[in-house]
């Protein structure tokens, strides 16, 4: 048997993150969405709490243990406030915590404490293709190995913050295998494209970044010179993703609910209607439902369970139809004001829909 009770010292990291996703994160997501900027100190302020800093090893710097279950209560509390600015605060961990789970040792010592050091700094990853049939383990960026460098070629999409990025971890196809590289700031050969604006998540900035025949030494593919299994990055971001999905779906479904328990129509409760209040029933029962699904992956993936990667996968691929239906029907549930900027479901409804392509923008 296992329990998901969280332990004292989770609980608390829980509650100043629940704290800094209300107070802070949700009350800065509509002027940071349409000003398309979330502000340094606000990022500052998320990474003060050490999340990441608690789940890296004294050995590195860190003082804690990673703990996937951790991750997932944590990401889904600061998704609960705004996706965007979780994102923000978390995507150094896009570096460090691949480093942390499949580096060699000297990578390790080298790369993770400048990131987990005192203030928040850009560090990124590079892993999502603008492709429509996009499989991250079937990429078109090339790696190949030429005597003791590796040189990589293609374009990437979706990158965060690589415009001002101090190091950045690439993934490419070397051999038919998805492999990282860790290419650091200035490198020849590659070149940062213009932003990119999608439909949601405008407050953070994400950039194409290109490559071409860029030389990295062989040292510095992830894992060393025989590289890394990339399962296991699967599973830890897919289920990074899933708890975020959770957490917006979570704040839609209790925004609907305060909503419709307060909004009259025709004399009556939106709440009352037995329409919404079926409707309000599924979005919670959808929530509880995939939520102890992510947490199984979690715990699956702490416990090095064998089949953890498929219990991610569908954690995922579950919190991924669960968000666009609790999103959509929130703003069903506020009618015409649903719709509107007044409200946050719209918002939400539009950064749900993006879980299908975040590839490797989260990770636990």
């Amino acid at each position: 048997m296992y329990s998901f009770k969280p332990s004292e010292e989770q609980q608390m990291l829980i509650d100043a993150i629940k704290r800094y996703a209300m107070d802070d994160l949700r009350a800065a997501a509509r002027e940071a969405e349409e000003e398309g900027h979330l502000p340094a100190d606000l990022v500052e302020k998320g990474w003060e709490l050490g999340y990441l800093q608690a789940s890296t090893p004294e050995a590195y710097d860190g003082f804690g243990e990673r703990s996937a279950v951790t991750g997932a209560l944590a990401l889904e509390e600061l998704a609960y406030g705004d996706l965007a600015g979780a994102m923000a605060v978390m995507t150094p961990a896009l570096f460090a915590t691949p480093i942390l789970l499949a580096g060699s040792e000297a990578q390790k010592k080298a790369y993770i404490p400048p990131v987990i050091e005192m203030e928040w700094k850009p560090f990124t990853a590079a892993l999502m293709e603008q492709k429509f049939d996009f499989d991250p383990n079937d990429l078109t960026t090339t790696a190949t190995i030429e005597g003791d460098t590796i040189v990589i070629n293609g374009e990437k999409s979706y990158v965060p913050y690589a415009a001002d990025a101090e190091a950045m971890l690439v993934y490419a196809n070397l051999n038919g295998a998805t492999q990282a590289v860790i290419v650091p700031k200035e490198t020849t050969g590659v070149a940062i494209g213009e932003r990119q604006k999608l439909l949601g998540l405008n407050a953070l900035p994400f950039y194409t970044v290109s490559f071409q025949n860029v030389h990295i030494p062989l040292e510095n593919r992830l894992g060393g010179t025989e590289g890394h299994d990339f399962a296991q990055i699967v599973a830890a971001s897919n289920v990074a993703l899933a708890a975020m999905a959770i957490g917006v779906s979570s704040a839609a479904l209790d925004y609907a609910i305060e909503y419709a328990k307060d909004r009259d129509v025709f004399g009556v409760k939106v709440a009352q209607k037995q329409a919404i209040a079926f409707m309000i029933a599924e979005m919670g029962t959808t929530i509880e439902a995939i939520r102890l699904l992510v947490w199984e992956a979690a715990w699956m993936i702490d416990e090095g369970k064998p089949d953890s990667s498929k219990q991610a996968y569908l954690a995922l691929s579950g919190a991924m139809d669960a968000v666009m239906m609790v999103t959509d029907r929130a703003v069903q549930i506020l009618g015409g004001h649903g719709y509107i900027r007044e409200h946050p479901v719209e918002m939400w409804m539009r950064n749900g829909r993006g879980f299908a392509a975040f590839n490797g923008l989260a990770i636990v």
